[in-house]
């Protein structure tokens, strides 16, 4: 990784030492796969996706909800494809998409019969962008490689990436035995952990092998090795980026719902981006009971977002509040500055190029709030306890105005959307 250095003041005002200043995080380099004209690998930006949770057979609400998904940000959208209801469904979901005016590959999700519905539905597999293949679970014995060869035939005459998609709660038992009695034979055996990982690693790097041997091109394979534990995460992952160039797919499956699963999806995912680990995320959220499926997008965004990977929309920095803020009224703008963003970006995002670099800040008293303001590109100070009721607004580190009255959080607003038509307008 590599920095600059940037002056450090000692405690008067004088130039002393330096300290580094943080740099792009280098990227493990891979070979670049096309999904459906979104480009995957570290030549790209890590690209965001999701699933849907609708019965695919209906294919209006899957289409909704895959909207719905886009339209937050999500950049491939994965459905299950478990059935012929399922995969027949796909030409009128497509057709429903681009009624919508959406355009976004959409991925099948193959557990256990894809090298029959791969065969036996042509147009769905003509339609799909790329196909999910589970090493563990496309059948024993025998049939194992004669079903997973099935689906790369049909991907090689489509033209279709694959993913390698190891889960360790749907390993390929064969090849976890086999790992399992040459560890049993060892003289110092290893944690069945840690073997484990390694039967996940070999199970990837062996059905990527075999998928070049029948004939796959080398970048055409994405992989993935998902696990529910962060620790575990890190060290299948590590180990797999360290044996190969595929693009790889992060992910923590079955993180959980609400806060624990976006807490242990951020502390999973983020040391190995910070690692230049990871060309494609998902945030597997459990939903709450008629929740919107797009949090996982939002989450994922923000993780990358945070760890300055991608920038996705305009960051609002907000103070958490303490006995110094007058009410909870610096709570509820920065609420509705962030809601409003969110929801203008599908518009901003054509009118406003660089709009998504922006920062704004909402703060709730005079001890931080001036200077975070100032650090803004526009932000407002609000009065705390036994402050005078004003509020500075803030524009790019000079005092714009002051605000007062009961309509401070409207003239704010109006103050940010001024700033945003006239520095982030298209130059005619």
């Amino acid at each position: 990784m590599s920095f600059e250095s940037l002056p450090q003041l000692d405690m008067d005002g004088v130039e002393s030492t330096t300290l580094p200043a943080f740099a792009a995080i280098p990227r493990r380099r891979t070979v670049s796969v096309d999904v459906g004209g979104v480009r995957m690998g570290s030549d790209h930006p890590i690209v965001v996706q999701s699933m849907t949770n609708t019965h695919t057979a209906d294919a209006e609400a899957t289409a909704m909800q895959v909207a719905q998904l886009v339209r937050a940000g999500s950049e491939l959208v994965r459905v299950t494809v478990n059935n012929g209801e399922a995969a027949a469904a796909l030409p009128e979901i497509v057709a429903r998409l681009s009624d919508l005016g959406i355009s976004v590959p959409i991925v099948g999700d193959f557990h256990y019969n894809g090298h029959k519905l791969l065969r036996e539905y042509p147009e769905a597999a003509r339609l799909l962008a790329k196909y999910r293949i589970n090493p563990g679970n496309v059948g024993a014995g025998q049939r194992h490689d004669a079903n997973f060869a099935t689906m790369i035939e049909v991907a090689k005459e489509y033209g279709k990436p694959v993913r390698i998609g190891v889960n360790w709660g749907s390993l390929d038992q064969q090849v976890l035995a086999r790992l399992m009695d040459e560890n049993a034979a060892r003289g110092n055996p290893r944690s069945p952990t840690d073997v484990t990982i390694e039967a996940m690693v070999v199970s990837a790097l062996e059905s990527a092998a075999y998928a070049e041997q029948l004939g796959l091109a080398h970048d055409k394979i994405i992989i993935s090795v998902k696990v529910s534990s962060a620790p575990e995460l890190w060290a299948v992952y590590r180990r797999l980026a360290a044996q190969c160039d595929y693009p790889l797919h992060l992910g923590l499956t079955e993180a959980g719902m609400g806060m624990k699963g976006m807490v242990a999806t951020s502390v999973a995912l983020a040391p190995l981006l910070t690692e230049g680990i990871g060309d494609t995320i998902r945030v597997s959220l459990t939903p709450e009971p008629g929740a919107s499926r797009k949090l996982e997008v939002e989450v994922a965004q923000q993780i990358l977002q945070s760890l300055g990977l991608r920038q996705f929309l305009p960051q609002v920095t907000s103070c958490p509040g303490c006995g110094r803020t007058t009410s909870t009224f610096f709570q509820s703008l920065a609420q509705k500055i962030q809601d409003y963003i969110r929801d203008q970006m599908p518009e901003w995002k054509g009118q406003y190029p660089g709009v998504e670099e922006m920062q704004v800040a909402v703060m709730g008293c005079v001890v931080n709030g001036p200077g975070e303001s100032k650090h803004a590109h526009i932000g407002i100070s609000l009065p705390g306890t036994g402050e005078d009721p004003r509020a500075p607004v803030y524009q790019d580190g000079q005092l714009l105005t002051t605000l007062k009255g009961p309509r401070i959080a409207e003239e704010f607003q109006e103050l940010l959307e001024k700033y945003v038509r006239e520095h982030y307008g298209k130059k005619s």
